[in-house]
């Protein structure tokens, strides 16, 4: 009796090891932390910016970016916008406008941007997307809405093993991100923001 007792007793206390060990199991290691926001964009000609002056809903406007590099709004004629950022455009707006408000705060977005032959104004995607190509880049562009236009992954697709590839100071930089989780399980965490010229490289699983 007490021979049966104790194999009873090794048997439960095997059991509550294994049970133990498999709660303590690791899970892997955690994904590498996704490149998640966007460089300053640099506006174009084309470009449409909108712009907002706190306090003054009458001088905010949506408006185009001439070819010139200029654009015209109340109380400004001529601002220079080609070849700034965004921060800075708003910063001489400000300027511009001490003149007329008092304690101008200004923000300018990027709307839009016009498409270029170099690929400037556009992200791409590449690879296993059900229908690879490239998407208008637009304020606020992630990596979801490019997914979405591009019919999500193929059935062969590894797409937590996607690259983003992105020209930043004059260098290329590449950054894994997670379209599988993003897509299939709706892992907004693996969402990123996109800047315009993007690429997304979606491989193929291996069997």
């Amino acid at each position: 009796m007490l021979r049966i007792f104790a194999m009873v007793a090794v048997a439960a206390f095997g059991l509550s090891g294994c049970a133990f060990w498999l709660d303590k199991a690791p899970v892997g290691p955690k994904a590498p932390e996704v490149y998640s926001s966007a460089p300053e964009y640099v506006i174009g000609p084309g470009d449409s910016v909108q712009v907002f002056v706190w306090r003054s809903a009458e001088l905010s406007v949506l408006v185009p970016v001439r070819p010139d590099g200029r654009f015209s709004m109340p109380l400004l004629q001529d601002v220079q916008a080609a070849g700034k950022t965004p921060s800075q455009v708003a910063a001489d707006i400000e300027a511009g406008l001490k003149g007329f408000v008092r304690e101008p705060v200004v923000t300018v977005i990027v709307q839009t941007v016009a498409p270029t032959g170099g690929g400037q104004g556009r992200v791409s995607v590449v690879g296993e997307a059900v229908q690879p190509r490239s998407v208008n880049y637009r304020a606020g562009l992630t990596l979801l809405d490019v997914m979405i236009e591009v019919g999500g992954l193929t059935q062969f697709a590894n797409g937590n093993d996607a690259r983003l590839v992105r020209m930043s100071g004059g260098r290329t930089k590449e950054f894994r991100v997670r379209v599988a989780d993003l897509m299939k399980d709706g892992d907004t965490t693996a969402n990123v923001e996109l800047a315009p010229g993007d690429v997304i490289r979606i491989p193929e699983r291996w069997f």
